[in-house]
């Protein structure tokens, strides 16, 4: 599927740049899927007003792949969209592995009908810089891509603006995902892209977890040869948003709104920091995100949208001290969850 082939509002939605929630994976105790809190989060994600969904990625856990999960939760977001709203919303699909299982789940998600597939690089870390060019065009082939600069502390590659810029080139890129948590690799995602000439075509979405606010609202000026071109993220895709949505779309409006101004309200620049103090706890960065999945997890179990905490791997869990931390961004940063929104809508999710 070549991007021209995606619904022109659907298209239109990620190129000017929208919220895009990383989907959590909803567990029994038993460690099964859980239907009925699955399709409650893809209904809350909706309501909140998310522009749509990204589903089979980091935070829904890559481990859905080995217990035959991929395909059934795909299907679940896809089918609880569908069924819950008419409005446009743009589905991107989690893809994973060496060349060909990265193809076989671009065909999967493209047959279920998601419209991109956001790449994970983390197979491909002892191949070359071309051999990964030629994974990514190979992927390409089937289904429109997001590129993904994942950190390095959660299974991340370091690549190049020279990469990038090879990477935008690539005729069926629509969006890259910047989340190295790291201004320097952020800037070669940007000079790569605007070197290929791709920034009308490949949109730019934010994933750093550390700096989400400013990235969504600040200029970024490009220099190259004395010419200067100024660009912005458009949008984000993160799993920090799968938590108190609702509140994380307002922020991006807000965002959004002071974008293009000679000056940029300082409670707002201010709020960039707030947002990353709460990312501390929800994202475990005192343990080195060995909690990150799960910390979200809890604040969805506080909330009713899910019934517990538990990860595929038996392993994953909070980390010690991560509930107390949670605890105090919760207390300290309380305007900025979206708890009666999710109380006053839950009995309805859960239906």
């Amino acid at each position: 599927m070549h991007h021209s082939q995606i619904n022109s509002d659907i298209r239109k939605l990620i190129a000017d740049g929208t919220v895009l929630p990383a989907h959590p994976l909803a567990l029994t105790a038993e460690r099964q899927l859980d239907k009925k809190h699955q399709r409650a989060l893809t209904r809350y994600y909706i309501d909140a007003g998310s522009g749509g969904l990204a589903v089979g990625v980091h935070t829904t856990q890559f481990a859905i792949r080995d217990v035959g999960l991929y395909r059934p939760v795909l299907e679940l977001a896809a089918e609880a969209a569908a069924n819950w709203t008419k409005r446009p919303l743009a589905l991107v699909a989690g893809l994973a592995g060496p060349t060909r299982q990265a193809v076989t789940e671009a065909r999967t998600a493209r047959d279920i009908g998601y419209h991109a597939g956001l790449l994970s690089l983390a197979a491909m870390k002892s191949a070359s810089e071309d051999e990964i060019i030629a994974h990514c065009a190979a992927v390409a082939a089937e289904i429109p891509l997001v590129g993904f600069y994942l950190q390095p502390a959660v299974g991340g590659v370091v690549l190049s603006s020279r990469f990038w810029q090879r990477f935008a080139s690539i005729d069926n890129v629509i969006a890259i995902k910047i989340a190295p948590f790291n201004r320097y690799r952020t800037l070669d995602v940007l000079r790569g892209v605007a070197a290929a000439g791709a920034l009308d075509r490949v949109a730019i979405y934010t994933g750093n977890d550390d700096h989400i606010l400013l990235d969504l609202m600040l200029p970024f000026d490009l220099r190259d040869n004395g010419v200067t071109t100024r660009t912005y993220f458009k949008g984000g895709l993160l799993g920090h948003w799968s938590v108190w949505t609702a509140s994380a779309i307002k922020q991006f409006e807000r965002c959004k709104a002071a974008r293009h101004k000679d000056s940029i309200p300082a409670d707002l620049l201010a709020l960039d920091a707030r947002v990353t103090d709460c990312n501390s706890a929800f994202f475990d960065v005192a343990n080195d995100f060995h909690g990150c999945i799960a910390g979200c997890h809890e604040v969805l179990r506080r909330q009713g949208l899910m019934q517990g905490l538990w990860c595929l791997d038996p392993n994953e869990g909070l980390s010690p001290g991560q509930k107390d931390e949670i605890d105090r961004v919760t207390r300290e940063h309380a305007d900025l969850s979206d708890d009666a929104f999710v109380a006053a809508n839950l009995n309805k999710w859960l239906a």
